[in-house]
């Protein structure tokens, strides 16, 4: 896995989700733009303030967190 350097995490920022460089930009916003058929180009187009490397790296990230495995526990 790659270094994530701009995916960070504030407990009292959007929530507690995953954002771009500190942004109230979370990598769900991001990853949902891709989803919804917009391209790279389109999202750094109508948000300037992000940079190629931070679209990039919220899609490893969501890639990464899709890959997690869930393990069902016994009940106590």
């Amino acid at each position: 896995m790659r270094e994530l350097n701009r995916i960070t995490q504030q407990p009292g920022m959007m929530g507690g989700k995953a954002c771009i460089r500190g942004m109230r930009v979370t990598v769900g916003m991001i990853v949902g733009q891709v989803g919804a058929g917009s391209s790279i180009d389109e999202i750094l187009a109508e948000y300037p303030y992000l940079e190629r490397e931070d679209v990039m790296q919220a899609l490893r990230y969501a890639a990464w967190r899709a890959e997690e495995r869930e393990v069902v526990l016994a009940s106590a």
